[in-house]
């Protein structure tokens, strides 16, 4: 009876303090497969909100990221595809494409950038898409890539278009979230972090444990190159 009157009294707390109420037509709950049914169902009887089978996304990002990286993030690949597809590449020349590759898909994948570390797989997988988009120009012609992507990646004063290195792009925001946490290390989000990860140390000199979630790994694979801008 104790744990039911927490369970409503943390739901009162969260309310008091945020100022909101919780709408619980739009909350659900995620149990484990060793909670009972009978457990289930007076939690949720108490709390007044029902039970989802699998994870939800929250702000576009799975909550949850499971051994597949590749198919946990291949969300951000469907729409990036879509907006191709809305395109109509044949009727574009590159010039536009340039346009539309550029602030467009890198607008798609900032924000996951920013949170994720992306596969290499899935990196190629979107640079392929783009190269694809670039040299084809008729939907059912064959699209021939006569210059490499990565060639394309470089600065168009070194004979190349300027597309960015997503693998670079991705660290480098990443290491940016690292320096946010040097610089802001009484914010929320840094005091959770250090509770759960570095307790007695800085984040520069964190360890990484098997048990870390993936959000944590992927700041943490961005703290060499943040050391390698400190002075």
């Amino acid at each position: 009876m104790v744990e039911w009157y927490c369970i409503q009294k943390v739901l009162n707390d969260y309310e008091q303090a945020s100022g909101q109420k919780l709408n619980r037509g739009k909350t659900s709950i995620f149990f484990s497969r060793n909670t009972a049914m009978d457990i289930r169902t007076q939690i949720m009887s108490v709390a007044g909100i029902n039970f989802t089978q699998r994870y939800e996304k929250y702000l576009g990002l799975p909550a949850i990221i499971g051994r597949s990286k590749v198919s946990s993030l291949s969300g951000i690949k469907g729409r990036i595809w879509d907006k191709m597809q809305g395109w109509k590449e044949k009727f574009l020349s590159h010039a536009w494409k340039e346009i539309l590759l550029k602030p467009v898909v890198q607008a798609i994948l900032t924000y996951t950038m920013s949170v994720f570390l992306l596969p290499k797989t899935l990196c190629n997988e979107i640079n392929s898409m783009m190269s694809k988009f670039w040299w084809g120009h008729k939907e059912n012609d064959k699209k021939v890539a006569w210059i490499s992507w990565e060639k394309m990646g470089k600065a168009k004063e070194k004979g190349g278009m300027g597309f960015p290195d997503l693998e670079c792009f991705n660290l480098a925001l990443l290491a940016k979230q690292g320096w946010r946490l040097t610089q802001n290390p009484t914010s929320l989000v840094a005091r959770i972090l250090q509770e759960k990860y570095h307790l007695n140390c800085t984040f520069l000199e964190a360890p990484l444990s098997k048990k870390s979630s993936y959000v944590w790994r992927s700041i943490w694979h961005a703290k060499n190159l943040l050391k390698e801008g400190l002075v």
